[in-house]
């Protein structure tokens, strides 16, 4: 949420004087495919026909919170002064809390930051009923909070019992709700912070559940933003004086990660220290963990706002190392930090190695980083996923198979942190339209139009941002949360749809598979999905596995390498259902991963 750095390209397409770059970038080849371009008009298009063969002649999505019982509203309780919190709250959760095969929609609140107030909402947690019907069961499920201020959340069984457990990231802390499956006190959920040791006090934004040490509970990493208090607020400008929010490098006081060890026993240690990663401070809102250098052990990526990202490559023996500058993904490819939000972990080309995709700040693009031999690359692409970013701010962010045709396609919440040249909504002056891209094949995208892909095109803050299968049609629906507006609610409507698949992978703990790498092979092509639903900005996602097949109506294997190493093939299976992957009941295979 840094002002633009310093590129290649401004934001009239004027080429700029740059600094030279650090000399550690010299280990990564830098490839630059695209020329400067002068970002789209910063008004969002008319819902109009589609203009070329490649565009959707429809909208993908259909917006249908209000019908749907699903009544969210965000606030920040920004009133009059420009408290820095009320710009990054807002995340959702996918989760099926009660075990009926249905996601229901956890929804994180803000709520007033003034002296004295006392005016905080709190959270929501809708039971989907089916057919597009949702009921507000937060009081009976004891999630609402006790009057913090929430950020993000994080969806994951932490005690292997079978029923996912919930993690709520706030300005001062966090708090973990163990579920129970039952009413137990009146109550589904029940508040097991205090006891299981989540003792921290940070400003935590994104978390993430996975299981660094490879002893079958999964951990909990908290990327936290920045030391701050009400007594430190300072006062910005923006737009010929007016007051407004301030970039966090004003406040000079970035932040470590907290990392919690999972005892096995109900309880956790917070390792952070041990863990070495004290070494590097951020101003994190981004997090995702996955196995990037392929040696078997899971690492961190922290997103970090205005200074370089991390990347706590697993060393094995309890301890982390930051090596994103090493690695070419701490910076642009010219040397400079830029303002990362949200972050998707990303295989693009589907070639079995994991890309980086973080959203960022107006002029700066969002940027991919491409994984080559666990070092990355900043690519620059005429029709790459951050092609036509620039004019816009983005924070949740998603890949998924929208229409079912075998390609990746790409959703992007946008919404401004300081005030534009002009609003783009009277009513909102941080409100933009979302984004929704096509995907063409070997990386490359087309934006369709209507911008976000519903009519008419939505205007908001968009934050936190969710995808999943809703109804289990096979079609992947989203929940964007909004600052200081309703949710949006956005059922799958895309035209022509193809055929599909849908695996549930459980471990040997009865518990969804968080980080297993999956590949599935027909008719000689292969795709790769990761186990890693707790990535984007402040969200968690539905865990399951969703594959477009296009006019395949079959797959021949699904390859599972689990957490550990160990690799099981299944199958075939016949397009167009939802099926259930269990660890020790597959055939077992060696290398198909190739480490």
């Amino acid at each position: 949420m840094t002002a633009s750095s310093p590129d290649l390209c401004n934001g009239l397409g004027v080429r700029r004087r740059i600094p030279a770059p650090p000399c550690a970038l010299g280990l990564t080849v830098i490839l630059i495919l695209s020329a400067c371009r002068k970002p789209a008009n910063d008004l969002p298009s008319a819902p109009t026909a589609a203009t070329n063969s490649l565009s959707a002649p429809a909208p993908w999505f259909e917006e249908v919170a209000a019908q749907a019982g699903l009544t969210f509203r965000h606030s920040s309780g920004h009133a009059k002064r420009f408290y820095m919190p009320e710009m990054v709250t807002g995340g959702v959760g996918l989760l099926d809390f009660d075990a009926d095969g249905l996601l229901d929609v956890f929804c994180v609140n803000g709520g007033s930051l003034d002296p004295g107030a006392t005016n905080r909402p709190g959270h929501k947690l809708y039971r989907n009923l089916g057919h597009w019907k949702f009921e507000d069961v937060t009081e009976r499920a004891g999630v609402g909070g006790y009057g913090e201020y929430g950020m993000g959340c994080a969806c994951g069984d932490f005690n292997n019992d079978g029923r996912v457990d919930l993690y709520i990231s706030h300005l001062t802390g966090g708090l973990l709700f163990r579920n129970d499956g039952h009413a137990r006190g009146g109550r589904i959920f029940t508040n097991v912070t205090r006891e299981a040791g989540i003792t921290g006090d940070s400003w935590g934004t994104s978390a993430a559940w996975f299981d660094y040490d490879r002893d079958g509970h999964l951990d909990l990493i908290v990327a936290n933003y920045l030391r701050w208090s009400r007594e430190t607020e300072l006062n910005c400008f923006s737009r010929g004086g007016l007051p407004d929010y301030c970039s966090p490098l004003n406040y000079k006081a970035p932040a470590m990660t907290t990392l919690y060890h999972n005892r096995g026993n109900g309880t956790f240690e917070n390792v952070t220290l041990a863990a070495g990663l004290d070494k590097a401070y951020g101003n994190g809102l981004g997090a995702a963990c996955a196995d990037f250098n392929r040696d078997g052990l899971l690492d961190i990526f922290i997103a970090n706002d205005g200074v370089p990202n991390q990347l706590w490559i697993n060393q094995g023996n309890g301890r982390f190392q930051d090596e994103a500058l090493l690695r070419g993904c701490a910076v642009n490819l010219v040397g400079m930090p830029r303002a990362g939000m949200g972050v998707a972990v990303v295989d693009l080309r589907q070639r079995g190695a994991l890309d980086l995709f973080v959203t960022h700040l107006v002029g700066e693009g969002n940027g991919l980083f491409v994984n080559t031999e666990g070092y990355f690359v900043d690519a620059v692409m005429a029709k790459g996923p951050g092609a036509p970013s620039r004019p816009y701010t983005g924070f949740g962010v998603g890949f998924a198979d929208f229409n079912n045709d075998g390609e990746l396609d790409l959703y992007i919440a946008n919404g401004r942190v300081k005030y534009g040249v002009q609003d783009l909504d009277p009513s909102d002056p941080y409100a933009e339209p979302n984004a929704l891209l096509r995907g063409l094949g070997n990386g490359e995208f087309e934006e369709l139009k209507p911008l976000g892909g519903t009519q008419p095109v939505l205007l908001s803050s968009s934050r936190g941002t969710a995808f999943g299968d809703l109804d289990n049609n096979g079609a992947i629906d989203a929940v964007v949360v909004n600052r200081d507006g309703p949710a949006h609610l956005l059922r799958n409507v895309a035209p022509q749809r193809g055929h599909w698949i849908i695996f549930r992978v459980i471990d040997s703990q009865g518990r969804d598979a968080i980080n297993a790498s999956v590949r599935l092979e027909l008719d000689g092509r292969v795709q790769f999905r990761e186990v890693m639903p707790n990535q984007g900005y402040c969200s968690s996602n539905d865990p399951r596995i969703h594959f477009g097949l296009g006019r395949r109506e079959k797959i021949d294997r699904l390859i599972v390498r689990w957490v550990k190493g160990d690799e099981e093939a299944f199958g075939p299976f016949e397009a167009d259902r939802a099926l259930e992957i269990r660890q020790g009941r597959g055939q077992k295979v060696q290398g198909v991963f190739g480490y």
